[in-house]
């Protein structure tokens, strides 16, 4: 994509970012469900499920732009990066500890994903796309959900039992 001129060139290359930062985190959240304990497998499953969705989400508000393409998101790279690196090729023997890590880490992809959705809204909002910011409003309130979801089970189980494998 060339420079941006306008707020709507800001507005569709945030969305083409965002197609691009959910691929990647939907990919690796898959791979960490698989190093997970059954209980977070299962939410990391449905979590990628959803990402799943986000993404054709975004690909119908590029349509609806005149855009089609994603265009590759750097920030996600290097939190799939870390992600990887910390929750999948480490040597964690204990699983209620590897859970600790795959939980922080995709906490803070969710993270990067509520400020970059967050953003687009405060961009449609401004464009007066009311039908663009109800669905990436829609979506924000998923991944803030996702975020509680997992902080709640992290604090109310992984890592206490964590905590004891010390």
């Amino acid at each position: 994509m060339s420079a941006p001129e306008n707020l709507e060139d800001v507005y569709t290359e945030e969305l083409a970012d965002l197609w691009s930062a959910n691929d990647q985190m939907e990919k690796v959240v898959r791979e960490m469900a698989e190093a997970a304990g059954d209980t977070l497998k299962k939410r990391l499953e449905k979590q990628a499920d959803g990402i799943a969705k986000h993404t054709e989400t975004v690909k119908q508000l590029l349509k609806d732009m005149g855009e089609d393409s994603k265009d590759h998101c750097k920030g996600m790279e290097g939190l799939v990066k870390e992600a990887k690196k910390h929750a999948i090729d480490e040597k964690i023997e204990d699983q209620d500890v590897r859970d600790v890590v795959i939980i922080s880490q995709f906490q803070r992809m969710s993270h990067y994903g509520i400020c970059g959705f967050g953003t687009c809204k405060a961009f449609a909002e401004a464009l007066e796309k009311s039908d663009h910011v109800k669905q990436l409003d829609e979506i924000t309130a998923d991944i803030y959900g996702a975020d509680e979801n997992m902080t709640d089970l992290a604090e109310r189980s992984v890592n206490l039992k964590a905590k004891k494998a010390a």
